[in-house]
């Protein structure tokens, strides 16, 4: 979403909020076999004033869409047979924030993965009176369709320490699952850092955790010392995270690791940090603070989109945190030479073809 603050500096925490990731490799997966239409042209934005987008291309052909509302307050969803469908498509709100106690405020982030035969959400969410308290927070529906059944409150995901920490995604490596997620770990000069665990089930990690990136390069620096919102990607031999770094103002940006598929992920040295961020704000195309991205695949089943927030303006009055047009966007992105992803520059608001 943007960035979010450790417990024990909440006055600078105020920044930004970077949530949610999404797991790449298994929306590949689930584009159905027997897709065939030609990758349609996309216009942005997508969807105004959904931050933290999160879409899934579920094995009945059609998108699911969610992402933090401006209000902080509820978990919404849309579906279409389309991604530009998803523009106009039907708003169900699934769940809403308690009015007090645990999950009460800060609603961000929010992530729909089809686990098992059933459906999951993870969300960030804290105490209705330590508003600050984020923690990550799981949801449960049984039911084949997302928009019927109940959803069930699987309870706090819990990580090593109990400190700020949020924008959870779930992704599968040589059949086990894993869970990225942003966390302030302590004794850290930092705010967020990113970390991976396998899990037990699709709410509990079987530990231990690691840390992948912590923020070290200038551009990860700007504004607040951030790491946040991975999403995973698995092509060509090798498992490819990109995050999101610095103030959720124009500095926000993505980063990129990167690990060889053969390699065991839960060793740090499996993987490699790139030194420069690998999609930025662009005074041409006047997109700003590009990122919390994820990965879909267009209507050819075989087009690889890339999915994230951006304004459509550099400076910002007050809290950003108060400005809600980090809007939805979509492009398509392709390879480059050496096999690592070729994000371009995010596209201006007009037809993509």
């Amino acid at each position: 979403m943007n960035h979010r603050e450790v417990p024990t500096r909440r006055s600078v925490l105020r920044g930004t909020l970077a949530v949610g990731a999404l797991a790449a490799a298994p929306v590949l997966a689930e584009a159905p076999a027997h897709a065939a239409p030609r990758a349609a042209a996309y216009r942005n934005p997508l969807v105004e004033q959904r931050a933290d987008p999160h879409i899934t291309r579920h094995t009945d052909g059609r998108y699911y869409f969610t992402a933090t509302s401006p209000g902080y307050d509820r978990i919404i969803l849309r579906r279409s047979r389309t991604l530009r469908g998803l523009t106009r498509a039907d708003e169900s709100v699934i769940w809403r924030r308690h009015a007090s106690g645990d999950m009460g405020a800060h609603i961000w982030a929010p992530e729909l993965h089809h686990i098992n035969g059933k459906w999951y959400i993870y969300f960030a969410a804290a105490p209705a009176d330590d508003v600050w308290k984020i923690r990550i927070w799981v949801l449960e529906n049984d039911n084949a369709d997302p928009l019927k059944g109940s959803w069930t409150e699987k309870g706090q995901l819990t990580t090593a320490w109990d400190t700020f920490s949020l924008d959870a995604t779930t992704f599968t490596y040589r059949g086990s699952r894993y869970l990225s997620w942003a966390q302030y770990e302590p004794g850290m000069d930092n705010n967020t850092g990113v970390f991976l665990s396998r899990m037990a089930n699709p709410w509990t990690l079987t530990g231990p955790q690691i840390r992948l990136t912590t923020p070290e390069y200038d551009w990860e620096c700007v504004g607040f010392k951030v790491n946040e919102g991975p999403s995973v990607i698995q092509r060509g031999g090798r498992v490819f995270l990109t995050y999101s770094a610095s103030a959720t103002d124009s500095n926000y940006c993505m980063g990129l690791l990167t690990a060889d598929a053969r390699s065991d992920l839960m060793n740090p040295a499996s993987w490699s940090k790139s030194p420069t961020p690998v999609f930025t704000s662009n005074d041409t195309t006047k997109q700003y603070g590009p990122g919390h991205n994820c990965f879909t695949v267009a209507e050819d089943g075989r087009t690889d989109v890339l999915v994230y927030h951006a304004r459509q303006y550099k400076d910002i009055v007050g809290d950003p945190l108060d400005d809600p047009n980090r809007h939805t966007r979509i492009q398509k992105f392709g390879w480059k030479a050496d096999g690592t992803p070729d994000f371009g520059v995010p596209v201006a608001d007009a037809p993509v073809s």
